[in-house]
């Protein structure tokens, strides 16, 4: 690795412009602690692929969030033009941003994940509503590809589906820049997201959080706003359910292809006692509130050794 040719992606204009920036503010600190010199780049997905050819012999540091960020798209392009980027490639970025795509892969490998379709956004209708209560009894309605549990509703009972068809084209209106929605069976129950890290060409997991939210779930809200949610390291679960999860973001982190770093989302049902997969990040904030430091903290590694852990695997 070059450290004198570090150039930190952040911003991206859409719904995660903001955890973007603090992920890169964090970044930034270690490099100037470690008097690295480094550049950061403001991306704009119009001009990106022309302004990024001033950067040939830099490794990318991308620390962006959300659609033109960690779905594929800005993977391409860096790898079209030959520069070196961390975190994961264009096939893995994609699949485990398009919640479908990672859900059928997941589902393939034998790993239990709650029931689900895709429809078009145009199809999101009162009538098809009430179908998927009738098939679903609770479920949730959320895009198909966003990060940070953007734009999701839970349906659990009548009248909050009578709510969200009050309020229907409204929830459209927010998801402009969307044309498909995932329905997913609701299961009700222990929420729990588990980091992993290569080191040394070996995914170790680190630990095992529990969630509390103060919204009616994890939402963005909740996972960036100081206050809205309580993290509880260790998650107050079985030793066997604990060491399941961790066995199940390790084989995540493999069957998606992710490569440096990821967080995989669990939710454990304590009647069944069945471990349901969510989703998959591929690249987790790196702010002061996110999870992924409390795990690296948690398990005494340093801050430090994370950012030049991933910065040493490039793709």
């Amino acid at each position: 690795m070059n450290k004198n040719k570090i150039l930190i992606l952040e911003g991206g204009y859409n719904e995660e412009h903001e955890v973007s920036l603090n992920s890169s503010s964090e970044i930034q600190k270690i490099l100037k602690k470690n008097k690295i010199k480094y550049k950061v780049l403001l991306v704009n997905q119009k001009n990106f692929e022309k302004k990024i050819l001033r950067y040939k012999n830099y490794i990318c540091f991308n620390a962006l969030h959300g659609p033109f960020g960690e779905d594929g798209q800005i993977q391409k392009i860096l790898k079209k033009n030959k520069i070196k980027f961390t975190h994961s490639n264009y096939v893995s970025s994609r699949n485990c941003f398009d919640k479908m795509k990672a859900k059928k892969i997941v589902s393939a490998n034998k790993i239990l994940t709650p029931k689900f379709l895709a429809i078009k956004k145009e199809d999101l209708n009162p009538k098809n509503l009430y179908s998927f209560k009738k098939v679903f009894k609770k479920f949730v309605v959320k895009p198909t590809s966003s990060g940070s549990s953007y734009g999701i509703k839970i349906i659990r009972n009548n009248n909050e589906l009578r709510f969200f068809l009050s309020e229907i084209d409204k929830f459209k209106n927010n998801l402009s820049k969307h044309s498909h929605i995932m329905i997913e069976e609701f299961i009700s129950g222990i929420e729990l997201t588990v980091s992993t890290i290569e080191i040394k060409n070996k995914i170790t997991p680190l630990a095992v959080t529990e969630i509390i939210s103060n919204n009616s779930f994890f939402d963005y809200e909740a996972k960036y706003s100081k206050g809205f949610s309580k993290h509880i390291i260790p998650a107050r679960i079985s030793k066997i359910n604990y060491n399941k999860c961790l066995k199940l973001a390790s084989k995540l982190h493999t069957i998606l292809k992710c490569k440096s770093i990821s967080r995989s989302d669990f939710i454990l049902n304590p009647y069944s006692n069945n471990i349901y997969y969510l989703e998959t990040n591929t690249q987790p904030g790196l702010t002061s509130l996110s999870l992924f430091p409390e795990q690296v903290k948690y398990m005494n590694f340093s801050f430090e050794q994370i950012v030049f852990s991933i910065l040493n695997k490039t793709n």
